[in-house]
């Protein structure tokens, strides 16, 4: 089995790509979705982020409205959270492995795949990318989103330029969705003729 870490930075058309890659019939890990079931009603989890920040939950689970100005521009809160969601996100892609132990590659998508070391426990790094005024531009456009929260959000992640230059694979979203997918299928056609892991 070949393992395909699929990273790119807020905005950058991830989950298209993570999509194109599921319709090509590659099972996908989604780490964003793993967190939301963790986290959502009933997640197990909720009680421990209630605990660590109280008030941050309610009746659907984390309420992330609430949640977010406590970690947000505070180092030390996101480490008590990413500490608390880490392992649990973890046991899930060792489950998801068990389940998709016969394929012969998986996707996992991991927003900060390198900003948590994760590229050291993936055989190859797919980085998406867009020129940054597509990428603020789509940001901008999410409900929520404000110039404020964007920069953080920036501060967090390492640099698109950086993320480009430490990929094994780029799939470029400024285009055409077309643009996309032909991009997603030579990907996966010159990972198919491999016989083994990189």
């Amino acid at each position: 089995m070949i393992t395909i870490g699929l990273t790119g930075s807020i905005g950058m058309g991830k989950s298209t790509v993570a999509a194109m890659f599921a319709e090509a019939g590659i099972p996908v890990f989604d780490a964003d979705a793993a967190v939301h079931r963790l986290q959502g009603k009933g997640g197990r989890l909720v009680d421990a982020i209630e605990a660590a920040f109280p008030g941050s939950t309610g009746p659907d689970g984390v309420d992330r409205t609430r949640l977010g100005p406590m970690v947000l521009n505070d180092p030390a809160a996101f480490a008590r959270l990413e500490a608390i969601v880490h392992p649990a996100v973890g046991e899930e892609r060792a489950a998801f492995l068990v389940r998709h132990a016969d394929a012969p590659m998986v996707v996992f998508d991991i927003p900060l795949l390198f900003e948590t070391g994760g590229e050291t426990r993936v055989d190859v790094v797919v980085v998406v990318s867009a020129p940054a005024p597509i990428q603020r531009a789509r940001v901008l456009a999410r409900p929520g989103m404000s110039v404020e929260k964007l920069d953080s959000i920036h501060a967090r992640q390492l640099p698109d330029a950086e993320k480009v230059a430490r990929a094994d694979f780029v799939v470029p979203t400024g285009g055409s969705h077309e643009d996309t997918r032909r991009a997603v299928h030579a990907i996966i056609a010159c990972l198919a003729t491999r016989d083994v892991p990189l």
